[in-house]
C-alpha cells in the first residue's frame, strides 16, 4: 500500500499549523509540525518530505532564507515547496517564486485551495510517464531517465524547468501563450498566476546557460523554442 503523502508544515502560529494538519490528515496526507527553522532543519535530515508548507514570516531565520538553503542543497533541492504568507503583492509573490518556491498561498485561503495546490505540485515533481527523447540541434532530453544535455554536456534542472522544457521541445517552433503554458504544464484547475509562468522561464534559461537564446520571448504572445534563434534574449 503507498504511504501517504508526508507535508512538512514550517509555521510558527501553532493555531494555523494545527488547522492545516487537521484538514491534512483528513485529506490523505501525514502531516510533520515544525514550529521554526532549525526545527525544519532537523524534520528535513531526518526524512524528506514530499512536499514542504513553508511560511515566509518565521523566528530566525526567514522562509525565504530556507528556500533558498534547500534550493541550494542537493539532497533537498527536488522537494517542492509551497509558500504561505500574508504578503499578497506581486514583488513578495515574485521573491518567493524566486526564492525557489513552487507556489504561493496569501492567507487567508481555503481548505479546498490549499489541498487543490499541493496536489499540483505532487503531480509536477512524479517523474515523466512518456519514455522519449526529444532533440533539438545539440540539446537533447530522456525523459525515461529525467536527464538533459547540452552537447553532451548535463544541465541541472528543477522538476518544473523540465517539465517546462520537455512540453516546448516537444512543442518547438510555436509561440505558446502563458495561459496556455499554464493549462499544459500546472493544469486548468490550479489557481497560479501567470506570472508564474515567467519565474520558471527566467530559471529554465540560466540553466540552459550557452542555448538560453533558444527560448524566446515572443513579444505580446508568449514563448517559443527555436533551434535557429532570431536575436539574444534581453530577457
Amino acid at each position: 500500500m503507498k504511504p501517504n503523502p508526508r507535508v512538512l508544515i514550517v509555521e510558527d502560529e501553532a493555531p494555523i499549523a494545527e488547522l492545516i494538519a487537521v484538514n491534512l490528515r483528513h485529506n490523505g496526507f501525514t502531516p510533520v509540525w515544525a514550529e521554526d527553522a532549525e526545527a525544519a532543519q532537523r524534520e528535513l535530515d531526518a526524512v524528506l518530505p514530499d512536499v514542504v508548507l513553508l511560511d515566509w514570516m518565521l523566528p530566525g531565520q526567514s522562509g525565504l532564507q530556507l528556500a533558498r538553503k534547500w534550493r541550494g542543497d542537493t539532497r533537498t533541492k527536488p522537494i517542492p515547496i509551497l509558500m504561505l504568507t500574508a504578503r499578497g503583492d506581486e514583488p513578495d509573490k515574485v521573491a518567493g517564486l524566486d526564492a525557489g518556491a513552487d507556489d504561493y498561498i496569501t492567507k487567508p485561503f481555503s481548505t479546498q485551495e490549499l489541498l487543490a495546490r499541493i496536489r499540483a505540485v505532487l503531480r509536477r515533481r512524479a517523474p515523466e510517464q512518456v519514455a522519449d527523447r526529444v532533440a533539438i540541434g545539440t540539446l537533447a532530453l530522456d525523459a525515461a531517465a529525467h536527464r538533459v544535455s547540452l552537447d553532451g554536456q548535463p544541465l541541472k534542472l528543477g522538476p518544473t524547468e523540465f517539465k517546462l522544457l520537455h512540453y516546448l521541445m516537444k512543442h518547438a517552433e510555436r509561440v505558446h501563450s502563458r495561459a496556455q503554458l499554464l493549462d499544459k504544464i500546472w493544469g486548468d484547475h490550479v489557481f497560479i498566476e501567470e506570472r508564474t509562468v515567467d519565474v520558471h522561464v527566467k530559471r529554465l534559461r540560466e540553466a540552459l546557460g550557452e542555448a538560453s537564446p533558444m527560448l524566446e520571448t515572443v513579444r505580446g504572445a508568449g514563448y517559443r523554442l527555436t533551434a535557429m534563434p532570431s536575436a539574444p534574449n534581453g530577457k
